[in-house]
């Protein structure tokens, strides 16, 4: 079955970015001059670059680079502030993604980068390398493996902090030994419920209680879990210690063998989240989304790969999608693999990573799928972040941010927040998710 694309491009967030560097203003505004930053192959992209400060600020100079798919340089060059506005011009015959950098240097001040982008035939970018010929078969054992290890659902009652909400930690078994640490919580009233899996963006840390309770008090059967064995709840200076120390680039670790990669356990921990949920009793039996970002995104594809009682995605600036980007001449974004082989074999760490790539398992993903992604994200590129997308088999809705970046600076994360609520609010009730019509070129009917 065909399946149409849906892209949603946001006219309020413009196309800008400001990067501030070492608390300097950018004294620069960059945009895409066409709403939205999507064009055609070999259509005419413009960017303007606009004085923040007028025509009087003080601008040594304003030099440019422009990168397809974020690495190979197509145009650069210097542009004349004088006048208080200038433009930058390139285009691409193919699709993909362009990033334009403008570096501007004050008198006497440090110099302050500003980025922008653009998407060319974005729902055509393909991915950087085929899909390994075991793939399936190598997941399938290592989820048999699991099917070994019971369960054993460890749960420590504990206080929600929050009227009509219960609350628990969590211990599941994972395979060799290891564990799923998290922590779930439900309404207190009520016999069936929806179920969510939260799976989190990457680093060393705590869980936040109201990260449960809140989706609880919605209405939700939630569980949280952490990407690492460790527990929830300790103080940061736990976190802080084994980030620096014992877990300190983690992300490495096994990294040119796909049963030692660090990500082996963490990915059949989704899995395994997801079969938890559906055997409550309370589950409704017919909801279970799982959301996240960054890391947490990989990870929802990941989930949704491996096990299809999910029902919905939500993603946020998905990351480890398009491992292999540098093949097709576009910069691969977390965590790395290439870039961070240290001592391993580059060979088998790129074999390796192709296992672990978000694009082979949203190639498996046939629920509905929320993605929200940002045109000059520098940790989750958008080209491997669109290829991604385009393997998605589901019904699927784009929020494309052309002014934000991984992190969300300035609030350009805020029109996926807003999308991912309208989903949580039908998903809750029992209604179909509610995906938004194909944009037509101006805002949708109450839009700003």
């Amino acid at each position: 079955m065909k399946v149409k694309l849906i892209f949603r491009r946001w006219l309020f967030v413009l196309g800008v970015c400001r990067v501030c560097t070492a608390g300097v203003a950018a004294p620069l505004i960059l945009q895409a001059e066409k709403p939205g930053a999507i064009y055609q192959p070999g259509e005419r992209i413009t960017w303007r670059a606009t004085l923040a400060g007028g025509t009087n600020a003080p601008v040594d100079h304003a030099a440019y680079v422009v990168r397809q798919g974020g690495a190979k340089v197509i145009g650069q060059g210097r542009i004349d502030l004088s006048a208080g506005a200038a433009t930058i011009q390139a285009s691409l015959g193919n699709p993909g993604t362009l990033l334009v950098d403008v570096t501007v240097t004050n008198a006497g001040a440090v110099p302050v980068e500003v980025l922008a982008g653009a998407a060319i035939a974005p729902d055509k970018i393909p991915v950087s390398a085929a899909c390994p010929g075991d793939f399936d078969e190598f997941w399938k054992t290592k989820l048999a493996e699991l099917a070994q290890v019971p369960e054993n659902p460890q749960l420590t009652p504990a206080s929600s902090g929050r009227a009509g909400v219960s609350y628990s930690l969590i211990t599941l078994d994972n395979i060799r030994g290891t564990h799923i640490r998290g922590q779930v919580a439900r309404p207190v009233k009520g016999r069936k419920f929806p179920a969510m899996l939260m799976v989190q963006w990457a680093g060393v840390y705590p869980l936040q209680k109201a990260w449960v309770t809140d989706r609880a008090a919605e209405g939700w059967l939630v569980l949280n879990i952490t990407a690492h064995d460790l527990p929830i709840d300790r103080p940061a200076a736990f976190y802080e210690d084994l980030a620096k120390h014992a877990l300190t680039n983690y992300t490495a670790r096994g990294n040119d063998d796909r049963e030692q990669s660090y990500f082996l356990r963490m990915f059949l921990a989704c899995a395994r989240a997801v079969d938890y949920l559906a055997e409550q009793p309370d589950w409704d039996g017919r909801t279970l989304v799982v959301t996240g970002t960054s890391q947490g995104g990989l990870q929802s594809f990941v989930a949704a790969g491996l096990n299809h009682k999910v029902t919905a995605l939500m993603a946020l600036v998905p990351a480890g999608c398009d491992n292999t980007g540098d093949q097709a001449g576009r910069k691969p974004g977390w965590p790395y693999w290439l870039a961070n082989t240290g001592s391993h074999d580059p060979v088998k760490v790129r074999e390796t990573a192709r296992y672990f790539d978000g694009v082979n398992f949203a190639a498996r993903v046939s629920c509905p799928a929320l993605i929200g992604m940002g045109l000059i994200d520098t940790t989750s590129p958008p080209s491997g972040v669109f290829a991604a997308i385009n393997q998605l088999k589901g019904p699927k809705e784009v929020v494309v941010m052309p002014g934000a970046n991984h992190h969300g600076d300035n609030k350009t994360h805020v029109p996926f927040e807003k999308r991912a609520a309208a989903w949580r609010a039908a998903l809750v009730q029992g209604r179909p998710v509610p995906l938004n019509p194909e944009f037509k070129g101006s805002p949708a009917a109450g839009e700003k």
